[in-house]
């Protein structure tokens, strides 16, 4: 009499095969340093600070020709300004570019070009691929954030000295502390893009057009800041994170308030969150043909 057994069949791998060590996270961000996209955004935000010093040495100082008192007039006061008014000029968008651009390429650039069942093949577990992929990408947007106030910051004290922090609302914040603030600010900038981000990645995992998932993500994210000027909404708009992207500004103040970053960052967690695990979750059971 033979003896039926229900025992699944062991599965066979390749000797010193580890699904954790696929696709290492050096490997993939040496792919992605690599990439022309990279190379050129890091150029144009390498570039910024000297255009502005260049715009504000052709134009006379940024509180030429206005009356209105604001952070931008400061520019030229010290190293420390000059750093806060780049942050400042960058943060409603220019900074949105990279995030979408490093986290929504990068999975839909490999569908694409027809590579992303090949990786899958190797095998890259699907979760380790999304996972290395994410690191990667947001590692490349907070490198792009503290890129930008650190040359900034480079440039204005070699132009204007370096000094206090020198308020829009009169006062100054002596350099040492405005220096921490600053860093600061660019922590708070980082969590509040990633709902851009997460948006970006999500899509990234839905379609095979690169394009698409960048320029979705940014649009978006332009369409949050529409809607946030839209006072109509009322307290709605305290629901978007648009509504909360400038809070950061508590941080160049002689009084540091948390309060209002504080539920930006929230917000802007909880949304990420629910956006990376659909990702994970969609991708899961996607049909991978391309």
């Amino acid at each position: 009499m033979s003896t039926v057994t229900d025992r699944a069949e062991p599965v066979e791998v390749a000797d010193g095969y580890r699904a954790g060590r696929t696709l290492p996270l050096r490997v993939e961000l040496v792919r992605q340093l690599k990439r022309r996209r990279t190379m050129v955004m890091g150029g144009v935000l390498f570039a910024l600070p000297f255009v502005l010093l260049i715009a504000f040495q052709v134009g006379g100082g940024p509180g030429a020709g206005n009356n209105r008192v604001n952070l931008m007039d400061t520019a030229t006061l010290s190293g420390t300004n000059f750093a806060a008014v780049n942050l400042f000029a960058a943060a409603g968008f220019l900074l949105v570019i990279p995030v979408a651009l490093f986290c929504g390429d990068t999975v839909a650039s490999e569908a694409g070009w027809s590579s992303l069942r090949y990786l899958l093949a190797a095998p890259v577990p699907r979760a380790r691929l999304l996972w290395s992929k994410l690191v990667v990408g947001l590692g490349l947007s907070l490198v792009a954030m503290v890129m930008l106030p650190v040359v900034a910051l480079a440039v204005g004290t070699a132009a204007y000295g370096w000094g206090p922090l020198e308020l829009p609302t009169g006062g100054s914040m002596p350099a040492g502390t405005a220096a921490q603030r600053l860093v600061i600010t660019v922590g708070y900038i980082f969590v509040s893009q990633l709902v851009t981000a997460a948006l970006a990645f999500w899509l990234s995992t839905k379609t095979d057009a690169p394009l698409g998932a960048v320029g979705g993500a940014v649009g978006l994210t332009i369409v949050g800041n529409v809607l946030d000027e839209v006072t109509a909404l009322g307290d709605w708009r305290h629901f978007l994170p648009a509504h909360w992207q400038y809070a950061w500004l508590d941080a160049v103040r002689p009084r540091l308030d948390w309060s209002d970053m504080i539920q930006g960052t929230s917000l802007s967690i909880t949304y990420a969150l629910v956006l990376f695990a659909l990702a994970f979750r969609g991708f899961a059971r996607k049909d991978v043909v391309s």
